[in-house]
């Protein structure tokens, strides 16, 4: 591709050197370019990629984007965005893959993994080719890879798309954070359906208030498109949370259908007589007339509305109900969702993602609805995020549990025990004293107590880091997994 086929792309720009340039390749990480790439100089919340152009040339760089100039003789095409350039550049460069695939999107604090996971393996049953991309990993065709973010910058996410369309997918199924949303990394990105789970606190740290955090989401929503299409295959979807009062936020900001599912008489697709067990969960699911039973494996209140939404989901891909049912009896659990750690014979050892007030609430709940012994909560709050969920975790850990062990989540570059110690005030609001909990600052240490002291009929709840492989302890990656650690204190309790 030539230089001017990308700088065609921007009115307000200017190229300066050989239109001509030939592009064999994208990048916006200088330690990633190899000879012909054109490098975008995208400026970035820690660093500034004008910073690294030259890096860039040497590596064989063979044109770049910038917002202004850089002392490197190479063809520049100027824009006034960089970020914005480097999606619309992606999208070009590999194709526009989304209007190739059917795209579907899920968004919210908590649920957006296990969303994800469960529409896939509804479409793939149904023997579509699928592509998944989230929070864990990658599927692209039958391999599976691992991911570093939620969701990829523009130009990884625009290759990506593209190698699931040629590997045969009809459908790519992708989870959308908020600092996607707000970054630009999907603009460019046609969706068919956009589905809602729910919005609670998270990420202030980044957008710093609750009305702006809804806003990040607002936009996925209102992007959705401001056409109406005779044709089934050609619309867009809003699926939206009925019970989230932000719902009623994002169906304003959209012109695509919608459909909202939930627990309440107004959902279009309704969960009733949810039935709760260790083992599984199993509802009665009504949608637009019709009703089928459903049983799963997955367990609590928070996974019934999981399911809600992918069955919305794969209904308007038309795909009977009773199908997706019975899909559903299918569905494994997510790693690090309610996963149950085997090896403890008479007790329960639960490892779960929550890492909000929210997620840890309904990681709680669920557990209380079958525990028949003591709760035994492990869980701590992440260095250098959100400062003020500490003392709100702290004061639902407490609440719902029999026992609790505050403990080092991925500190980062703070101090363990400052972010300790702005969490115990909200175990001590609940009123309960010293004998019930206790601060261990080191992560491995509170999870051998924590089944050290469980008995029989108990359940040992693992709260933060679910499928993370590792802990973050002053800027280092140690390999740490919940799971492992927690097959490591059963086993010696045996001994």
């Amino acid at each position: 591709m030539r230089l001017e086929q990308l700088s065609s792309l921007f009115i307000a720009s200017r190229l300066e050197g050989d239109a001509g340039t030939l592009v064999t390749g994208v990048q916006a990480d200088s330690r990633k370019v190899r000879p012909g790439d054109l490098f975008l100089c995208v400026p970035g919340l820690v660093s500034d990629g004008h910073d690294f152009a030259a890096k860039a040339a040497e590596a064989g760089a063979a044109a770049l984007v910038v917002e202004r100039d850089v002392p490197v003789d190479l063809p520049k095409l100027f824009v006034r965005d960089a970020r914005y350039a480097m999606a619309a550049v992606a999208c070009r460069f590999y194709g526009y893959p989304s209007r190739e695939l059917k795209l579907i999107g899920v968004t919210g604090t908590n649920g957006k993994t296990t969303t994800a996971a469960i529409i896939e393996h509804i479409l793939r049953d149904r023997g579509f080719g699928t592509g998944l991309m989230g929070t864990i990993n990658m599927k692209i065709g039958d391999r599976w890879y691992d991911t570093e973010r939620t969701t990829q910058e523009a130009i990884d996410l625009q290759m990506n798309l593209r190698r699931m369309r040629d590997a045969g997918a009809d459908y790519a199924v992708m989870e959308v954070s908020s600092h996607a949303l707000e970054l630009g990394r999907v603009k460019g990105c046609r969706f068919r359906t956009a589905l809602f789970t729910n919005l609670t606190q998270d990420h202030l740290d980044f957008h710093k208030t609750m009305e702006q955090y809804r806003a990040a989401k607002g936009l996925f929503f209102s992007r959705l498109g401001n056409e109406f299409a005779d044709d089934p295959d050609a619309a867009s979807y809003a699926v939206l949370n009925a019970d989230d009062d932000a719902s009623a936020y994002f169906a304003k900001q959209t012109s695509a259908q919608v459909i909202r599912y939930g627990l309440g008489d107004g959902a279009d697709v309704r969960a009733s007589g949810v039935r709760l067990t260790a083992k599984g969960t199993q509802f009665t699911v009504t949608a637009f007339g019709e009703s089928v039973d459903v049983k799963m494996k997955l367990v609590g209140k928070f996974n019934v509305y999981n399911a809600l939404g992918a069955i919305s989901s794969t209904l308007v891909e038309r795909i009977p109900l009773a199908a997706i049912a019975n899909s559903l009896e299918r569905v494994g659990v997510v790693p690090g969702r309610m996963e149950a750690v085997e090896g403890s014979a008479d007790f329960l050892v639960v490892v779960d993602y929550a890492h909000t007030p929210d997620g840890l609430e309904n990681a709680l709940s669920t557990v209380r609805e079958f525990c028949e012994g003591r709760i035994i909560t492990v869980f701590g709050c992440g260095g250098e995020r959100d400062r003020t969920k500490r003392p709100i975790m702290g004061r639902i850990a407490a609440r719902y549990s029999d026992y609790v062990i505050a403990t080092s989540d991925n500190p980062r570059s703070e101090p363990p025990e400052a972010i300790l110690g702005e969490i115990e005030p909200g175990i001590a609001a609940e009123g309960i004293g010293r004998d019930r909990y206790e601060l261990i600052v080191d992560r491995r240490e509170a999870i051998h107590k924590a089944v050290e002291m469980a008995s029989p009929n108990d359940v040992v709840l693992i709260a933060g880091k679910g499928h993370e492989p590792y802990q973050i302890v002053g800027g280092v990656q140690l390999h740490f997994d919940d799971r492992l650690v927690a097959q490591e204190a059963i086993r010696g309790r045996s001994k």
